[in-house]
């Protein structure tokens, strides 16, 4: 029992903390890429880009807040700062004591790679609905507890969303994508705060799959295929916007090897 147990909790640890903070840092790694590519203008760049892309970002931190119960002490959905650069922030507090608010603060610091990851599956939706449908189809037939079933319903996915290239709406779906995803990045204060409450979110997916074990593998079992099938609807958007970012980061370098000639 207590091997099943690991496993399940090893599983949806796995697939959610490490899957986040793994696009996270990917996606961040393209994102200051792209904006490097572009020498000095860079910063300008990101200013444009952040019209749009710094109040979703600063918008996902505030709607966490709101969901663990954190007090907003302060917000700037966007403001150019040129003294140290910060286009946004949330500046928030809770009661250190309370575990919920512990837990919240994970959700909050990583907030912006989860919300705008299923942002892009409502403006999917909206957009090309159509498209959305048969690619969650694809998804939903994987099995999240191997390996390569994920893949094989991540490719096929991904399969459908780019058939849908010659619509017009594809390409106000995609512009829209990579808005976002310039902006998805980190902070140093970001991932402090997600790192304050991991613990305690490890914890609680400890402590419920201890609880569905002693009720019956059975449950445990049922309870953590769920689990992994949300966790990989997650984690397909979250590969869709390292995709786009890492197209962002090609077209920077085309623009950058142009300027060189």
């Amino acid at each position: 029992m207590a091997s099943d147990i690991f496993r399940c909790f090893l599983l949806q640890a796995v697939f959610t903390v490490g899957s986040i903070f793994l696009f996270g840092f990917l996606i961040g790694w393209c994102n200051r890429r792209f904006y490097a590519n572009f020498g000095r203008y860079g910063r300008t760049v990101c200013i444009l880009t952040g019209i749009v892309g710094t109040p979703v970002h600063e918008g996902a931190h505030a709607l966490a807040c709101l969901l663990f119960g954190h007090r907003i002490q302060e917000i700037r959905l966007f403001s150019v700062n040129p003294e140290d650069g910060v286009l946004g922030y949330v500046r928030h507090s809770c009661n250190p004591r309370n575990f919920y608010h512990r837990i919240g603060n994970f959700f909050i610091g990583t907030a912006p790679v989860v919300v705008i990851s299923l942002l892009f599956a409502l403006i999917a939706y909206l957009l090309l609905p159509e498209m959305f449908l048969k690619a969650m189809q694809e998804v939903s037939e994987a099995d999240f507890g191997k390996f390569g079933s994920a893949l094989v319903g991540f490719w096929n996915g991904l399969s459908v969303i780019f058939s849908y290239a010659d619509r017009p709406a594809w390409w106000g779906f995609l512009f829209l994508g990579v808005l976002f995803c310039l902006h998805m990045s980190l902070s140093k204060a970001d991932v402090k705060g997600a790192l304050d409450g991991l613990f305690f979110l490890l914890l609680l997916y400890a402590l419920t799959d201890i609880v569905l074990g002693l009720l019956g593998n059975g449950i445990l079992f049922s309870f953590t295929r769920g689990f992994l099938s949300a966790a990989g609807f997650m984690n397909y958007f979250l590969l869709l916007s390292l995709l786009l970012s890492a197209a962002a980061v090609a077209v920077s370098w085309l623009f950058r090897a142009l300027k060189r000639r």
